[in-house]
This record gives C-alpha cells, sequence and structure tokens, in this order.
C-alpha cells in the first residue's frame, strides 16, 4: 500500500505527465502535419526498384548494343547509314503499332502526365517503349540514355501508387512517386544523384521547382544511385578532374561564354520545337518519318567519319565516350566545330521526327563544343576544359532550362569541383539570355497558376478558330482513324449536331482496348461537360476555368450567338504569356 507521501507524489505527477505528453504530441502533429515521414518507406522502395531497371538498361544499350556497333561503325563506315536506319526502323515499327500515341514518351510523357494526369502513366505499353528507345539509342540515334531512365522511373512511381496499400496516398502523391521515380531514373543512369534529385524537380517547369516531390525524390535518387553503383561501380560516368584551378579572367571569360551558349541554345530551341511539330503534323506513317529521321542521322555521323577519320568522336549514339575526349583532348576549332553541328543536326533529324529518347548528353556535347573552341580560339589557353565545362553545363541551362541540374551535373560526372563556380556564372547567364525558349513543348511558367487577375489579352486573340472536333455517334475507331491521327491534339470538343456535349482526349482513348474502339461511341467515352467562355473573356479568365478542370483542359470559345467560334487550351494561354506570342496593339 502507498503512503501519504507517494499519494501525494503522485496526485502531482500525473497532471504534469499529462501536460508534457500533450505538449511533445502537439509538436510532433506540427513537425509531421504533411505525412512526410511515409517517404522514409515508400521512397526507398522507388528507388531500388528504379535502380535495378536502370542498370539493365544500361547494361543493354551502353555496354552491349552500342559498345558492340561503334567499334563496327569506326571499322566499317559504309554499315553506319543502313544500320542507324534499320534501328530507327524497328523503333518507328514499334512505336506505331504497339504503342496509342507514337508522339507520347520519354521525358516528356512525365512531364505531360505531372500537368495534366496526376501523375497517372499508361503502363500497357511500358516494356515496348524501353525497346524503342533501345532500338532508336543503341543503333545510332543522337540522344541519351536518360529519357528511357527518367521515362522507366516515373513509371515505377506512377505504378507503385496504385499497388501500395495502407498509406492513405492521394492524387497529389501520385504526382510526388511519379517526379521521385524519374529523379531515381536520372540520378541511376548518370551516377549522380544530387543532378538526379535537381533534374526532375526543374523538369516540369521553366522557371521554378517541383516543391513537393523534395524529400521523396532525393530518397529515391540516393537509394537508385546506390543500387546501380552496387552493380556496376562507383566511378564518376566520365572520370575526368579539371587539370587547373580559375581566376577572376576567366570568370568573366565565362560569362561571355555564358552569353554565347545563350543564344546557340536558343536558336536551337527554336527550330527543334519547329521541325518537331511540322513532324507531329505531317501526314505520313511515324514509321516512314523515323526511318527519313534515321537515314538523315546516320548521313551525319558519316559525314564526320569521313572528314575526320582518325578522330575518336562520333556523333551518334549515347556518345559518353565523346564527352570525356572533349574535355581531355586537344582538337582542332574546326574539327569541333564540324562535330557540333553535326551532332545539333543529327539530335534534330533523331528526336525531332520521334525518336524514342532525350537529349540532354547531346546537348553537352553542343555546349562543349563550343566551350572549346571559344577557350583556343578566343581565350587562348592551353587548359581549355575549364570552358569545355563551363559551355556544357551552360548549353544545358538555357536549352532545358535547367540550370541548377546543369552544374551539378557537370560537376558530379566529370570530378571537375574546380569548375563550380565558372559553370554557375555561365549556366545563370545562358539562362537569361535565352529567355523562354526551351527544347521541351511541355515544360510549363508556373505563373500561370497565380494569375488571378486582369491581364488585358482578350481570349479571341489567343483563341484557336479551326474547330477540330468529333460527332458523339462515332465510333472511337473511325474518330482515331479519321480526326486523331491527323491533327495530333491531345484534347477535342464532342458535338452531337452543333450542340457541344463534352471533350474527349487521347488519355480516354488510351483507357480502351482496342478491340473495343469498333464498338464504343464517342459520346460513351467522352467526359460528359464542356466548359464555355465568351470570346472577349479576359485571359485571366480562362486561366481561372482551366485551372478549375480536372485534366482536359479545353474551354469552347463563345460568340455573341453562344455558337462557338474557337477553342482555347492550356498551351494557347501560355503561348500568349511569353512576350514574343502577345500580340501588339
Amino acid at each position: 500500500m502507498l503512503d501519504s507521501h507517494s499519494d501525494a507524489a503522485m496526485s502531482m505527477s500525473v497532471p504534469f505527465y499529462h501536460k508534457y505528453i500533450a505538449v511533445v504530441h502537439s509538436d510532433f502533429t506540427a513537425i509531421y502535419s504533411r505525412d512526410t515521414h511515409k517517404w522514409l518507406l515508400l521512397a526507398p522502395v522507388i528507388g531500388a526498384i528504379t535502380g535495378l531497371l536502370i542498370t539493365g538498361v544500361v547494361v543493354l544499350i551502353l555496354h552491349i548494343q552500342w559498345a558492340f556497333l561503334l567499334s563496327l561503325y569506326y571499322r566499317h563506315h559504309l554499315l553506319i547509314v543502313p544500320l542507324t536506319t534499320l534501328g530507327f526502323l524497328i523503333a518507328g515499327l514499334i512505336m506505331q503499332y504497339l504503342t496509342p500515341d507514337p508522339n507520347q514518351h520519354s521525358t516528356e510523357e512525365i512531364i505531360a502526365s505531372y500537368h495534366e494526369h496526376q501523375g497517372d502513366i499508361d503502363l500497357r505499353p511500358f516494356w515496348f517503349k524501353l525497346l524503342a528507345a533501345a532500338a532508336t539509342v543503341g543503333f545510332g540515334g543522337s540522344a541519351a540514355l536518360e529519357g528511357p531512365s527518367i521515362y522507366g522511373g516515373g513509371g515505377i512511381g506512377s505504378w507503385l501508387w496504385g499497388r501500395i496499400k495502407g498509406f492513405k496516398l492521394t492524387q497529389a502523391d501520385r504526382r510526388v512517386m511519379l517526379i521521385s521515380g524519374a529523379a531515381a531514373g536520372m540520378a541511376a543512369v548518370f551516377r549522380a544523384p544530387l543532378t538526379g534529385l535537381i533534374f526532375a524537380l526543374e523538369m516540369p517547369y521553366r522557371d521554378d521547382l517541383a516543391h513537393e516531390a523534395l524529400l521523396p525524390s532525393l530518397i529515391a535518387s540516393v537509394v537508385s544511385y546506390a543500387t546501380l553503383v552496387a552493380l556496376l561501380g562507383s566511378e564518376p560516368l566520365f572520370g575526368f578532374i579539371g587539370s587547373r584551378s580559375f581566376s577572376a579572367r576567366d570568370l568573366l571569360w565565362s560569362a561571355l561564354l555564358g552569353v554565347v551558349c545563350g543564344i546557340a541554345a536558343l536558336l536551337f530551341a527554336m527550330i527543334f520545337r519547329r521541325f518537331r511539330r511540322f513532324m507531329v503534323r505531317l501526314p505520313v506513317a511515324h514509321t516512314w518519318k523515323m526511318v527519313a529521321g534515321g537515314f538523315l542521322t546516320g548521313l551525319c555521323g558519316l559525314l564526320f567519319v569521313q572528314t575526320y577519320p582518325g578522330v575518336a568522336l562520333m556523333p551518334l549514339g549515347p556518345n559518353y565516350e565523346a564527352v570525356k575526349d572533349i574535355l581531355a583532348n586537344s582538337h582542332p576549332a574546326q574539327c569541333l566545330l564540324l562535330f557540333g553541328l553535326l551532332k545539333a543536326a543529327a539530335t534534330l533529324f533523331s528526336l525531332g521526327v520521334g525518336g524514342v529518347s532525350a537529349m540532354f548528353v547531346p546537348l553537352l556535347l553542343m555546349g562543349g563544343s563550343i566551350g572549346k573552341v571559344f577557350g583556343q580560339s578566343l581565350v587562348h589557353v592551353n587548359g581549355v576544359d575549364l570552358y569545355a565545362a563551363v559551355g556544357m553545363a551552360s548549353f544545358i541551362a538555357a536549352a532545358y532550362k535547367t540550370p541548377l541540374a546543369a552544374v551539378m551535373f557537370v560537376a558530379e560526372t566529370t570530378g571537375g569541383l574546380s569548375f563550380l563556380i565558372p559553370t554557375l556564372i555561365g549556366s545563370a547567364i545562358a539562362y537569361g539570355v535565352s529567355g523562354e525558349a526551351s527544347v521541351s513543348a511541355d515544360q510549363r511558367l508556373h505563373e500561370v497558376a497565380k494569375l488571378s487577375g486582369p491581364t488585358g489579352i482578350k481570349v479571341r486573340e489567343i483563341m484557336q478558330t479551326r474547330i477540330v472536333g468529333v460527332q458523339a455517334n462515332a465510333t472511337i475507331k473511325e474518330f482515331f482513324d479519321n480526326v486523331a491521327k491527323t491533327y495530333h491534339h491531345q484534347v477535342y470538343p464532342v458535338f452531337k449536331d452543333k450542340q457541344a456535349t463534352g471533350v474527349i482526349s487521347l488519355w480516354e482513348i488510351s483507357q480502351l482496348p482496342p478491340e473495343q474502339w469498333a464498338k464504343t461511341r464517342v459520346g460513351d467515352a467522352a467526359h460528359p461537360e464542356i466548359a464555355e467562355i465568351p470570346e472577349y473573356a479576359d485571359l485571366g479568365e480562362a486561366v481561372r476555368l482551366l485551372l478549375r478542370q480536372r485534366r482536359d483542359r479545353l474551354l469552347l470559345v463563345t460568340g455573341p450567338d453562344h455558337t462557338p467560334v474557337g477553342v482555347v487550351t492550356s498551351s494557347d494561354v501560355l503561348q500568349a504569356l511569353e512576350p514574343a506570342s502577345r500580340p501588339h496593339h
């Protein structure tokens, strides 16, 4: 039995105990208010699975396919064009006949899914797209491995969202898992976890970061990187260490090089976007576009090796060996200029026609060529590796709108940490000089979500006056064969006679098995609502209405008599926000 002193002590301690526990509980509730602890369990799973997948991608494409074909191409130059064309033919057939949309893949599909589909990826053609990437890059397409790696990691993150139970995951969490997987893919394929993290966060926007994915992307990147290096080794990808430190004079030259690279990247981005848009709209089967692109890409490689047969450079394939060669070895300025120009042309022909991958390393090499020539011809120093590194980072920063990832990539993959400050300066200036130009058509300006008041721009000034729609009683097959294949829009208004009844997108089509297309009516698959806006409404109102929609962001513009006169999509709004596209009064 307790004595009176024990009773008194208990009576005093119990209230204090409850008060203390309440305070601690309040603190921990605030600390974990965003439920971030779930990522400590989910992100490593995303990273580990992605790391294993990307290890397989690297071994297949880089260590088997390209290692064999690169050696073959150097020994037998005349095989370059036919074998590159063959690879593109295989990729074209896969994408045309085994995927819902041959123009949707790689990094761009991840960005589009993040913005339009809440991170939901159609995974039925997942393996086919990875095989198409292997055919594109492994046979000599001027592209890099980050395309299939980002797509593969993003697909894994999206897939796991629907498989993992018990974490009360929201739709917003699916977008986070998508970006986390993309970060893990980038981190593994380039053996650069910080680059993977930063690139994935910068990727969706031209002017901001996907802040909500920071913690899970960080964890997934580290785990994915650790998984790959445990199997393939931990040496830096290019294993190059800068030969000298920099001076104040070098910083001034780096700033000027940033201007040069910014202008060059701006021109390349403009040409690539226009060429890509032309090829998407060209009424020719996707396979034949790919064959033409493969033939022209092969010609670029053949022209260079015939002009400089003793140089260990090839403007084709993943090109990791070329990065180290440009950084470490000396080449005549005319050789580097021809290599840079042919690399740009090969990238245009490879990815502009619809090749399955992305262009991080091609941009790196274009910038590296410019930087090396700049150092040799203007600065006149022996150790021009600094300027090659600055050119690499600056060109990526300007063309991809990822300045932080560009700098970190050069530092992590080359081991040239002494170049950090010059590359930061060059990248920042190149990013500013290039404005909003980007090789990515799906990157967005984050400010769109912040528009709330009048802009002075009327809807009729930015709308598309040609309304491409579909009748509700048409079958999905008729719609796909007669409309979607021709115009390549993402979303279409649905009409019953002349009355708008809803919208249908390629996303709805992709959710239906192809065998049901011939017997399913468009009206049955369409979203049964369509937002309307008067033609004289302000752009700010259009933004408000577009942001209210879950996925199919299209507005039907009506005239004074309420008849349809045009349509407005998110892309129209983004173009209107770019200064060069705004009408002058």
